[in-house]
């Protein structure tokens, strides 16, 4: 994977706090900014879907393809935040239509 060196400004104790942490996991600084821009990444992502899933602009199968998440886990992030869940017969044939939409990529 080819790495890119990206500049930013950060404030001196978001810069203190990153050094703790590398020196508290033993690595240096970039490996756990790195991580934590991962871990950012994800959050933003659920959050995002979560979003849209409430407004019910996606079903929940599409909401957990957004976030990048097994639809499991989108229905553990669901609970967690005492999500409603909707569902509806549109929901459902947009399911069944991604299933064999799928399975159909599998067979070629």
């Amino acid at each position: 994977m080819v790495s890119k060196a990206v500049t930013t400004r950060l404030r001196s104790e978001l810069l203190k706090e990153i050094e703790q942490i590398a020196k508290d996991e033993n690595t240096d600084r970039s490996s756990i900014i790195q991580k934590l821009i991962r871990i950012g990444l994800k959050v933003y992502k659920i959050e995002k879907a979560l979003a849209l899933y409430r407004d019910k602009k996606v079903s929940l199968w599409r909401a957990a393809e957004i976030a990048g998440i097994p639809l499991r886990e989108m229905v553990d992030e669901l609970e967690k935040r005492g999500i409603p869940y909707h569902y509806d017969i549109e929901i459902l044939e947009e399911f069944v239509d991604d299933l064999i939409s799928k399975m159909n990529q599998n067979e070629t």
